[in-house]
């Protein structure tokens, strides 16, 4: 699994294991975190909010929420971030920083144009600025994501995702209660006003953080070779060669490397692994406010306990996961968490038979997100293991887009299922849809060790 890791030793280079979060740039990444968690609401819930608010026709809002999707597929244009270096930006602030800055200039200024026009009279204009912030926003991750795998050694991986999660998470708290809030007591305009001036959060960290130095391994580099070589004997001349070479080295490369590196049997089980882990999270997720709700469970109750609560119990997890990880490495903590996640779906089956019962919605709410906390960011500093940081953003993005698209589609079916068989047995079924992802990291124990790889991935400074 490991792309050239190492197993974890106790000194560490002298690090404790709580020494890990005092890292610039591990603090720093909280900033980036909020600043991509931010727009995703924006976009999403707060926006259908606010248009039915508006007295936008339900149809409408439909397909404006459609505009979401550019984060499930930002893998179609994430070889132009990895490869491509901007004008200007690029020169003075480096790749990776110049991307996010202009992704997150793009998502403000979006973001303003829509807290400065009616929906009601200028629907159309407000969509393309939704549209503009949603790009932008799935451009920031890419770029994001890229930085976070290249900034620091593999060891604080764990840490980085801990931190990024943090922030992301406060940043949802803003984009959705607190923006609510504002518009409760002011209006839309200035709740997305307000929204568009907290990017500067971003503006400000990309600003000050550094670029990170990043190497190409030698078998990367021969890899391209190969390309010029073939790409010399071939009829192509002048730019048509250039921009063949380009879009090969771009688009191609970055998947034959993947494949090369593990073996086409391995990278398969590894992409299935991917595409399984959170299934029982997400499938688990859809249906988590229905249930809270049809168990009598109080709108109050449900924001008390289930968001602001659950919202601490998720950022203890991930800040546990990333210690732990850092102490015992990822192969043990990715066993564990591939097991816990699904199992504690089981509490709510329980809270379900029990019924109605805080002590029993507080012990589910705990039990959950304390371990889907720690899942998050471990499986997070995986998937920063299996990237070669020659094309960081291209593989990152596949992975990221991979871990949630099987979840979001079978979503679609789980209110059915629930209808169908009913709550108790519809949280067992969301348990066991858990029991591929186990299985699959049981094999990769054996066959790619996390801790053990050999395929190099390039270094982090």
């Amino acid at each position: 699994m490991s792309a050239g890791g190492t197993p974890p030793s106790s000194s560490h280079e002298g690090h404790t294991d709580r020494r890990v979060y005092s890292h610039p740039r591990v603090i720093g990444m909280a900033f980036l975190g909020f600043s991509a968690g931010l727009p995703l609401l924006l976009v999403g819930g707060t926006f259908t909010a606010w248009l039915q608010d508006m007295g936008v026709e339900l149809a409408a809002i439909g397909f404006l929420s459609w505009v979401g999707m550019a984060h499930s597929i930002k893998v179609l244009w994430a070889p132009f971030v990895d490869r491509l270096t901007l004008p200007v930006l690029g020169a003075l602030m480096g790749r990776r920083r110049s991307w996010m800055l202009l992704a997150q200039a793009t998502v403000g200024l979006a973001l303003l144009g829509m807290a400065l026009t009616d929906p009601a009279g200028h629907l159309g204009r407000v969509a393309i600025f939704a549209v503009a912030a949603a790009f932008g926003s799935a451009t920031q991750d890419v770029a994001i994501d890229a930085y976070r795998v290249e900034a620091v050694d593999q060891r604080r991986q764990a840490a980085m995702a801990a931190t990024y999660v943090l922030g992301y998470r406060i940043a949802l708290l803003a984009a959705g209660a607190g923006a609510l809030h504002l518009a409760a007591q002011a209006d839309w305009g200035v709740a997305y006003g307000g929204m568009a001036l907290l990017m500067g959060v971003g503006l400000l960290t990309t600003l000050i953080i550094r670029e990170p130095a990043v190497t190409v391994s030698g078998a990367t580099e021969r890899a391209e070779a190969r390309v010029v070589a073939y790409l010399a004997h071939t009829a192509h001349r002048g730019l048509r060669r250039r921009a063949t070479a380009w879009l090969i080295g771009a688009v191609l490369c970055p998947f034959a490397d993947f494949f090369r590196r593990f073996g086409l049997p391995v990278a398969l089980v590894i992409l299935l692994f991917v595409a399984t882990f959170r299934i029982s999270d997400l499938v688990m997720g859809v249906m988590a406010n229905p249930f809270y709700l049809d168990l009598g469970f109080t709108k109050d109750q449900i924001a008390n306990v289930a968001a602001a609560f659950g919202l601490a119990m998720t950022l203890l997890g991930a800040g546990v996961g990333g210690v732990l990880a850092n102490r015992l490495g990822l192969a043990p903590m990715l066993i564990a968490t591939a097991v816990l996640a699904p199992l504690t779906n089981l509490t709510f089956s329980g809270l379900a038979v029990l019924g109605p019962q805080m002590p029993g919605l507080v012990a589910a709410i705990v039990a959950d997100n304390v371990t889907g906390g720690m899942s998050i960011s471990v499986f997070l500093a995986y998937l920063a293991s299996l990237t070669n940081t020659a094309y960081t953003a291209t593989q990152y993005a596949l992975f990221s887009s991979l871990m949630t698209l099987p979840g979001q589609l079978l979503g679609g079916f789980t209110g059915v299922v629930a209808d169908q068989v009913g709550w108790v047995a519809f949280f067992a079924i969301a348990a066991a849809a858990g029991l591929p992802a186990i299985l699959l990291a049981l094999v990769l124990l054996r066959i790619a060790h996390p801790d053990r790889g050999s395929a190099s991935r390039g270094a982090a400074t």
